[in-house]
């Protein structure tokens, strides 16, 4: 398949850790025509996402995908915060101070909150999204209430310190683990992809928000690119392949699809 990095052998585990959740509107979270009706509500759930080598004793080969958002941003945005995104993986038994990989999907507030205790990883991001977010029209209205600006600056140090791993399209991460740029909802918004036992995972990220948007073909309320939201949804089942499967980002039917992980009932479940 073009533009996907596969690596014979190298298989993982995959969880979604919830940290937090929200109940908007439809209208807000489908785009134009599919938002109707405009105040119905809609709930939306918020993850961060654990991918672990099947047979691994060290939290340094697993990749964490996002960072989520803390208790302040929450009661500030009026979304409710049931844990830390990092106590929830650590819930998993995850030191995330040992981890060395972190996928950061892209910039809005609710995927790079709590990058702090990841004292040791490198971020993986697309070069484009940071262009986006340092650049032009950053600061404009509907875009500046996407992001926490200090979140973004914190990025910038990182990358000063030698530890922003930049992408640019597609590339293989670890082996079996592969991101790919999708667009639509952010600029460089990145997906990934990941090969386990019950074939290839693809965690949409915000490239999908619910299961709806891909079965129905309905876009999500937040655009930056409509046709490139459209041309993301086919990139996915691309990625995913008849015998693969796609992961929405913040379905909140995901917890009830797959099995929660023992003792870890509304936290964490076992995708693959």
């Amino acid at each position: 398949m073009p533009g996907v990095a596969t690596v014979e052998g190298v298989l993982h585990e995959v969880y979604a850790c919830k940290f937090a959740e929200h109940t908007g509107t439809r209208g807000h979270y489908f785009y134009g025509s599919a938002g109707d009706p405009h105040d119905a509500p809609v709930d939306l759930d918020f993850f961060v996402w654990l991918i672990r080598p099947v047979g691994s004793t060290t939290d340094a080969d697993s990749v964490v995908v996002d960072a989520g958002f803390c208790a302040e941003v929450a009661a500030r945005r009026n979304r409710r915060h049931l844990r830390r995104p990092s106590d929830a993986l650590a819930a998993l038994g995850v030191d995330v101070a040992n981890v060395r990989t972190v996928v950061l999907s892209h910039l809005h507030y609710d995927h790079i909150g709590d990058l702090e205790p990841f004292e040791l990883a490198r971020f993986v991001l697309q070069e484009r999204e940071m262009a986006f977010w340092t650049g032009r029209f950053a600061g404009r209205r509907e875009y500046r209430a996407l992001v926490e600006p200090d979140d973004v600056a914190g990025l910038v140090h990182a990358n000063f310190a030698g530890r922003v791993h930049w992408v640019d399209g597609d590339a293989e991460i670890a082996p079996g683990v592969s991101v790919h740029l999708v667009g639509g909802h952010s600029p460089g918004l990145q997906a990934v992809r990941v090969a386990t036992a019950a074939g290839p995972v693809v965690l949409a990220l915000d490239a999908a928000h619910f299961w709806s948007n891909l079965e129905a073909d309905l876009p999500f309320g937040i655009v930056h690119d409509l046709a490139g939201m459209y041309a993301a949804f086919d990139r996915l089942r691309e990625l995913s392949g008849p015998d693969g499967m796609v992961v929405p980002g913040h379905d909140p039917a995901l917890m009830r699809r797959y099995l929660a992980v023992e003792g870890l009932n509304g936290v964490a479940v076992r995708i693959a």
